[in-house]
């Protein structure tokens, strides 16, 4: 039975998961409202089809899946999955499809979970929870694959957070996790300077900054101009020719600009990082080092400039 895996009584209606929690942080109560409110606004855009079909084309890349059909096998030995940080829950719809005799739990802090359990309330194998995935709902060692795909920075505590999802999956189970990687000091110091701003800005700001931040990715992107840049070891900044556009968005301030996405999808994403308060970065070496405090085995480990990422076995 399904509630055989929580560590209290649960009631569930229709496919969500009532629990009772809300974050005493400020930090994170404010990283919660700001995805509500990303989440909410963004499930009424046309762009995201597009989007979400990039996400999971990169999901395969990120954890070391050659296509979708080995994906679908991998997933098909699990009973029990848990999409941590869920979102509007699109993966946790694809794991239920690509896996139907599983079942697939999407959690997620902010109000999305709400508009993921309409979407997806004829999904026969998929449950959604609101709750905090730092403090999980599960019995130690319940669950056979746990996915923290793009979330466990923004928890209060992502060391924490990586410790307590260890601790839900099963013994030779697997759990993957995506952390934001470190950039150029420049970069750093200003992403810094936003995590204590961002409480002081409303919503509607945000939003207006994220589309200037987007008309001026727009622009340099368009520029199409590559400059021959030198290293700079003591600024974190590599050398060698560079499109400017990502120059300027790696070494000094993210301007994301995507043809492809759009303008809607690259405002989105703006806001996606300058908005929540909690936004914590790593370097390869420390996250190593917290896969290595948790006992993980690393089966497939990813890295590129905007993130490192991997599958790990308990």
């Amino acid at each position: 039975m399904l509630s055989d895996i929580f560590k209290e009584h649960i009631d569930i209606e229709n496919n969500f998961i009532h629990l009772h929690s809300e974050s005493e942080h400020a930090n994170q109560k404010q990283t919660n409202e700001s995805f509500s409110e990303k989440w909410v606004a963004y499930d009424k855009t046309e762009g995201k089809w597009t989007w979400y079909q990039f996400q999971k084309e990169w999901y395969l890349e990120l954890y070391g899946f050659d296509n979708e059909k080995e994906f679908s096998e991998f997933l098909k030995t699990k009973k029990y999955i848990f999409d941590a940080g869920c979102g509007l829950g699109y993966k946790a719809h694809w794991f239920a499809e690509l896996s139907p005799s599983s079942i697939v739990i999407g959690m997620d802090y902010s109000d999305s979970v709400y508009v993921a359990s309409n979407n997806y309330k004829n999904v026969n194998n998929l449950y959604f929870i609101k709750g905090d995935i730092a403090d999980a709902p599960f019995i130690d060692k319940s669950i056979d694959y746990v996915s923290c795909d793009q979330v466990i920075m923004h928890t209060e505590n992502p060391e924490k957070t990586f410790k307590e999802l260890t601790r839900i999956t099963k013994k030779s189970g697997e759990f993957s996790c995506y952390v934001y990687s470190k950039k150029a000091l420049p970069r750093e110091l200003i992403d810094d300077y936003f995590r204590i701003e961002t409480k002081k800005l409303s919503h509607e700001q945000l939003w207006e900054m994220s589309e200037q931040l987007t008309k001026l990715g727009k622009i340099l992107s368009e520029l199409n101009i590559e400059v021959d840049i030198p290293d700079i070891p003591m600024l974190g900044i590599k050398g060698g020719k560079q499109d400017l556009q990502r120059f300027v968005y790696w070494n000094f301030i993210k301007c994301f600009w995507n043809e492809e996405f759009g303008e809607e999808t690259s405002i989105f994403t703006n806001f996606d990082w300058y908005s929540p308060s909690n936004a914590k970065r790593y370097n390869e070496s420390e996250y190593k080092e917290m896969i290595k405090e948790n006992n993980l085995e690393i089966i497939y480990f990813h890295k590129e400039e905007a993130c490192y990422s991997g599958r790990f076995k308990r």
